[in-house]
């Protein structure tokens, strides 16, 4: 009998949503008592700033170019490195995935890909390397995508699907529609009970699964919550937990819109295009949502939403982890946590995420408490890793040999100067606009370049200097001083950026 691995990730959290990491308004006493008896990652970034890149990297262990989902739209390629499927064949784990997915595209119920039509099907897996999946996302109207906990929702609670705003239609996508309080975007006071919520509903099915199990089964279960990403829409009930009118502003909030397109303006100039509404520059952002029109007001309510949909993630892993324990595995469970990407939250006067590479979006919490039986020792790193790391780690776990596809490395358990640098990068194309960004963080810089296409002319970029800027206000890339340290960096950017897979798909579906 080997190891289990519980991997839990949310979708769009900050590094500073946890109280472990600096966290000063959500609760998160669980995540928290995790990181304080493992490995607490203090700069992980992801290898992309959105979803299905993310997660793409996550599962194959590899880099955006390499495994060719470049940015959301493109189905992840089934020939490639699959750590789902390395344990499950190799290592005889039961394997499962509980919660969101996003390997393949949102599209209509039935569409072409498995998690399209699975749960139309009464499908439950196998797929990807899992024995078992059960799916969710971000609201429990069916929408473009029939997934498990919409049709749970349908079977069993019919007088509350309606409860949920439905993200994806125009004409909830207008800056400034909401149900809040404050007409923020994405906002909606959302009245279904906290125990049919699709946070809640995720614990419930993974503790289901798991009950199915032995006692001396090895397992490898992913718990994917859908939040807190919007539609921002927690129980209502749980609005207690948050008060907005009681939160500050952000630290990396500006102040007013002059004051914002002061700190725009030094940043290439697809920043303050996107926020004066004259350019959007991806998909996943509302198409009128103007973030020069949102109120101070707005992002509060914003970050209360957020907050609030923190505690109820961290208070549904306890449950998870109380019946773990209960069944005797917790000495034999390493448990992994991360987030896909972050997101703004009112920094720089941003709502959502895009071609944008600052703390706020690439920064991730990132946390691995090896099994007790282990006998590894706790510690804080600050050396860089990142998502392409866990794939290897999870082989690793379960003494896998990993596939030699996959990138990264095992990540470090304690402050052992073996890594130097960590890689993001964006290939996007929105309404005939092309973004192509390559950003490095080494040693306190975060370097970013935007290669040449029609909106950037090939000598523009981002050079931040943490130290001293850690809003990444100040924009040093022109800075006479800082010359030989840039040209060191990109060199550096461009001779560890792997090969590129050929040809790079374009988006099918949104």
């Amino acid at each position: 009998m080997g190891r289990k691995v519980l991997f839990i990730t949310t979708d769009q959290q900050r590094f500073d949503a946890l109280g472990c990491n600096g966290g000063k308004i959500a609760k998160t006493p669980v995540i928290d008592g995790v990181a304080a008896k493992g490995i607490n990652y203090q700069r992980a970034h992801n290898q992309n700033v959105v979803c299905m890149p993310a997660r793409s990297t996550m599962l194959t262990g590899q880099h955006v170019r390499s495994h060719g989902v470049i940015t959301n739209g493109i189905p992840l390629p089934e020939d490639g490195p699959d750590v789902a499927r390395r344990l499950r064949e190799e290592g005889g784990y039961r394997t499962a995935l509980i919660g969101k997915a996003h390997f393949e595209p949102s599209s209509a119920p039935g569409g072409p890909y498995y998690e399209n039509y699975a749960a139309g099907k009464g499908l439950y897996g196998p797929h990807r390397g899992f024995d078992y999946m059960e799916l969710c996302a971000h609201t429990g109207r069916a929408g473009r995508s029939l997934y498990h906990y919409p049709r749970w929702l349908q079977e069993h609670h019919p007088e509350e699907v309606d409860c949920f705003q439905e993200y994806v239609t125009p004409e909830k996508q207008v800056s400034g529609l909401g149900g809040g309080d404050t007409g923020a975007p994405q906002v909606w006071h959302n009245h279904i009970k906290r125990e049919h919520y699709h946070t809640d509903w995720t614990a419930d099915r993974a503790i289901d699964w798991l009950s199915g199990l032995d006692e001396d089964e090895d397992w490898f279960v992913w718990l994917s919550f859908p939040d807190p990403h919007h539609p921002w829409e927690p129980p209502s009930s749980e609005q207690h937990r948050v008060n907005w009118r009681d939160l500050d502003l952000p630290a990396a909030y500006p102040g007013s819109v002059d004051e914002t397109i002061k700190v725009l303006e030094q940043k290439p100039r697809h920043w303050l295009e996107w926020f004066l509404g004259k350019k959007r520059y991806n998909y996943e952002t509302p198409p009128s949502f103007v973030p020069a029109e949102m109120t101070e007001d707005n992002i509060r309510e914003v970050n209360a939403m957020c907050h609030i949909s923190n505690e109820l993630i961290d208070e549904a892993i306890g449950r998870v982890l109380g019946y773990i324990d209960g069944r005797g595995w917790g000495e034999d469970t390493d448990i992994l946590y991360t987030t896909d990407h972050g997101e703004f939250q009112g920094d720089y006067g941003l709502l959502f995420k895009g071609p944008y590479h600052v703390d706020s979006l690439m920064r991730v919490p990132m946390i691995w408490r090896p099994a007790p039986s282990a006998g590894v020792t706790p510690a804080k790193v600050e050396q860089p890793v990142g998502h392409v790391d866990l794939a290897r780690t999870i082989c690793h776990i379960a003494g896998v040999e990993a596939d030699d596809r996959m990138q990264g490395a095992v990540l470090p358990t304690s402050e052992d100067g073996s890594r130097e640098r960590v890689l993001t990068e964006w290939d996007g194309t929105y309404n005939d606009a092309e973004i192509r960004q390559r950003t490095i963080y080494r040693d306190g810089y975060v370097c970013t370049v935007c290669e040449k296409t029609n909106v950037h002319d090939g000598t523009e970029g981002e050079l931040y200097v943490l130290a001293d800027d850690p809003r990444q206000f100040v924009n040093r890339w022109n800075d006479p001083a800082l010359a030989s340290l840039k040209s060191d960096l990109i060199a550096d950017l461009y001779d560890n950026l792997p090969e590129a897979r050929e040809p790079l798909e374009q988006v099918a579906f949104v």
